[in-house]
């Protein structure tokens, strides 16, 4: 076991971790975060993209351990803030209004790919958007509705 200390969506956690444990799980099982999802566990899907430190990731691909004194950020600490009113980040809205999900498996590491995209580039191409997304698969909708949903996002970011 290791201690690891790790801020996420902006709480601080001290765990002991085995060090063969993937970020996904820390996150699901050990501190109940179960809006990212565990697609493929071969980091082929994005389904379980975070943020740490800012930039996405597939937690599937990170050991916990390696998440020792960053700050993680997950489709529940988007919305900071957000009540049981259903207060949604804008990211979010725009996926809802523009239909950028059908089953809403994927669509978590869409966000969340999302919120990394817009944070580098403001006002992306379609062509920056395909590119920043490729590697998140969606097997319901197809990407058009997606791409504009991250260029609505974009508009009001």
């Amino acid at each position: 076991m290791r201690r690891v200390s790790l801020a996420v969506n902006g709480v601080r956690h001290e765990l002991d971790l085995e060090p063969r444990e993937l970020l996904v799980y820390v996150l699901r099982d050990r501190l109940g975060l179960t809006g990212t999802n565990v697609g493929c566990d071969t980091s082929s899907c994005g389904t379980c993209t975070v943020l740490l430190d800012g930039e996405s990731v597939k937690s599937c691909t990170v050991l916990g351990v390696q998440a020792d004194g960053t700050e993680v950020t997950t489709i529940e600490g988007l919305a900071p803030g957000s009540d049981s009113a259903g207060d949604l980040h804008p990211i979010q809205q725009a996926f809802h209004e523009a239909h950028g999900l059908q089953c809403g498996y994927c669509t978590p590491g869409m966000v969340m790919a999302t919120a990394s995209l817009l944070a580098q580039r403001p006002d992306p191409s379609d062509e920056e958007i395909r590119h920043a997304l490729e590697g998140n698969l969606c097997r319901c909708t197809g990407y058009h509705n997606i791409v504009e949903a991250v260029k609505s996002a974009a508009a009001v970011a």
